[in-house]
């Protein structure tokens, strides 16, 4: 197995006892300097890749007793994340001890290929290819603990075996089939045997999901079968245009194939490390084959599939993910058996006919690849490829998250200019709610305006955004919830002031509103003071008769004064700044709007006071906002966004500006770079 450049390390291990052999052997293969490996495309060209430079072979052996059988496991090899993916992930300066060695994710207990039982660790398929067997090999893989070098990506890797599970050796985790004592038989049958060797991965950065998982168990079964009937075709038949270098792989002991399984992030690194095309596509196959090289193991290659973009063609074309996937493994092994559609128009067509054929013999639904295509292409809904690593909708599933939390402002980031969260961000929410990231509101609002806001699209209550029991910061940071929605943090605004606002409420005509928890209070009614509720969703306010029953009415937190965008900045803002001076602040959410708080006190330092209290460092969150208000809080967070609508100083101070508030922001951000 091509492995970069040292080969894959063979480890033979029986049930094993105290007394443990280890040998080690570099043997550089002899490799026509004219010849190289090529890596191919569903839909691009070839390009030639340096083969390996050496093997290394690793035997652990054992005197066993009781046992007639050793168990075989292969582990990957030192420089590689995956079987002849090693020419594109690239090598570690030095090889790490056995010990540096860590088992990704697995799945075990799975039966095997259920076509002709045998009673050995691997399963026989009655073949016309040769007149003997045709084994196909249960491995056992593990990733290196190290990052590759080019994506800092490992890979989790299916691996299949049954029994118990034997204890951790050299830093990986494997299982050990157990055997009965039997008498050793002669074998009825001596002729020669092909094995197929099928290694089934999950990249690292593919989540836990139930039906990838199960689809990756279901290969298992079906790349074998897919190979062998691939095989069956090659002899006696005559084409035109395919690449002649495989023909008889009845001449090999063995044959390699790995089948890997991305998101389109993944993939499209690919394309662009290797292809010079920077976007993602379904599929891409990697040939490891070197003609005039006698080896006795075929190394077919590897076939990278994206799952995401799996998803949305098999949504598209009406059928299961598992059937697109099918197709895409079909395309794929047909390219490393050197059919290629993009040759030429007869190229196209004899390839296409044998998608299909294959398709048919094996009995799985769906068109092949190439006719998919050419149907989406008359339809008018063909792919168009981007370079935007802006994540698609209903995509995320194929993501892990990159922050715990997500916190967001509303008037102007999560709302749009009506004051609506759009279908666009209630999917995103939802996405990332899904996979286990919290959202949490930090706002100017009162806490009651904000769960009827979400009530409006569904989430509102225990398994949405906001509940009178999740965390949350509320009026610039003056009233913070916690665990269960308890309250950690209040503070009131110096009554003085308060008094010194409704005289001048009063006195000048200008609108005010005094919020008290879940209360609004006013002086007197006016247009502005009910858009306040209309439109911004604020409880009603409640008009009170003078300034002292107002006063007396409940603690205020903070007060607003409403006038146009102009009068606020050229005359009440400057008033206020003025006229608090040490015993409040002024602060601005939206431009006809200015608040007036409690000095000391911020949106920001609700935030602080938040992720004191639930434990969360800086590092976990990504925040979104657009006010001067949200400027500590984007500085707090790992990642800060600024939407393009925002302030200028908010802008000055984030990390990244998204678009704008109607251009579904927040929506964006999630998709962009939460993700």
């Amino acid at each position: 197995m091509g492995f970069g450049p040292l080969r894959g390390l063979n480890i033979i291990a029986g049930i094993l006892k105290p007394c443990v052999y280890l040998s080690i052997s570099l043997l550089p293969p002899k490799i026509p300097q004219n010849l190289t490996p090529t890596i191919s495309s569903a839909w691009g060209r070839q390009h030639h890749l340096s083969p390996p430079s050496a093997q290394v072979t690793v035997t652990l052996a054992s005197s066993v007793q009781n046992y007639s059988k050793p168990a075989t496991y292969n582990f990957l090899g030192a420089f590689s994340m995956l079987p002849r993916l090693s020419l594109i992930l690239r090598p570690l300066h030095s090889p790490p001890s056995l010990a540096a060695f860590s088992m990704a994710r697995a799945i075990s207990g799975a039966t095997q290929l259920p076509i002709c039982p045998t009673t050995n660790n691997a399963t026989s398929i009655h073949s016309s290819l040769h007149p003997g067997f045709v084994h196909f090999t249960n491995r056992l893989h593990a990733s290196l603990s190290s990052k590759s070098f080019l994506f800092g990506r490992t890979f989790h890797v299916l691996c299949r075996s049954g029994g118990n599970h034997l204890g951790a050796f050299g830093g990986a985790r494997a299982e050990q089939r157990g055997y009965r004592k039997t008498r050793k038989r002669t074998p009825k049958n001596k002729e020669k045997e092909l094995e197929l060797s099928v290694d089934i991965c999950i990249e690292e950065d593919l989540p836990d999901d139930d039906e990838i998982l199960g689809i990756a168990e279901m290969l298992r079964l079906n790349v074998p079968m897919a190979m062998k009937v691939a095989f069956d075709g090659l002899k006696g038949s005559a084409y035109k245009t395919r690449d002649p270098a495989i023909t008889d792989v009845g001449g090999f002991e063995s044959v390699e194939l790995s089948v890997l399984l991305c998101n389109d992030e993944f993939i499209q690194k690919l394309n662009k490390e290797w292809r010079d095309e920077d976007h993602a596509t379904d599929v891409l196959s990697m040939s490891q084959h070197v003609p005039g090289l006698k080896l006795p193991i075929l190394m077919l290659g590897d076939i990278v599939i994206s799952v995401e973009t799996a998803a949305r063609q098999a949504e598209e074309r009406g059928h299961t993910l598992l059937d697109e996937i099918r197709i895409l493994l079909v395309h794929g092994l047909l390219h490393l058996l050197g059919f290629d559609h993009e040759l030429s128009e007869e190229a196209e067509a004899e390839m296409e006919r044998e998608e299909e054929l294959l398709l048919k013999s094996l009995g799985w639904k769906g068109k092949g690849l190439i006719q998919s295509a050419c149907d989406a292409e008359t339809n008018l809904s063909s792919h168009q490829y981007s370079s935007d690593d802006r994540k698609k909708e209903g995509s995320l599933r194929f993501y892990k998250p990159k922050f715990s939390y997500i916190f967001c402002d509303m008037d102007g980031t999560l709302l749009n200019s009506k004051s609506q969260i759009t279908p666009t961000t209630v999917m995103a929410l939802r996405e990332a709610l899904s996979r286990g990231v919290k959202i949490v509101i930090a706002t100017g609002k009162a806490r009651p305006a904000v769960i009827d806001i979400f009530k409006m699209v569904d989430l509102a209550g225990k398994d949405g955004v906001v509940s009178e029991f999740s965390p949350g910061v509320f009026l610039q940071g003056l009233l913070v919830y916690g665990r269960q929605g308890r309250e950690i943090f209040r503070s009131n605004l110096d009554p003085n002031v308060c008094r010194e606002a409704c005289i001048y409420s009063l006195e000048n005509k200008v609108p005010l509103i005094a919020f008290c928890e879940g209360r609004c209070l006013t002086l007197f009614d006016h247009p502005l003071v009910d858009s306040l509720h209309t439109v911004y969703h604020e409880p009603k306010a409640e008009i009170m008769p003078s300034t002292e029953h107002l006063l007396a009415a409940a603690d205020i937190q903070k007060m607003i004064f409403f006038d146009t965008a102009q009068r606020v900045a050229s005359t009440l803002r400057p008033h206020w700044s003025e006229a608090t001076s040490d015993r409040a602040r002024v602060v601005q959410a939206v431009p006809d709007m200015l608040e007036i708080v409690p000095l000391g006190t911020s949106k920001g330092n609700g935030v602080k006071i938040l992720l004191d209290h639930l434990r969360v460092t800086a590092e976990e969150i990504m925040a979104i906002g657009d006010g001067e208000n949200d400027i500590e809080m984007l500085e707090l967070a790992s990642l800060g966004i600024a939407l393009s609508n925002g302030a200028e100083k908010t802008k000055a101070v984030a990390n990244v500006i998204g678009v704008s508030n109607d251009e579904d922001g927040v929506a964006d951000a999630i998709y962009r770079y939460a993700f």
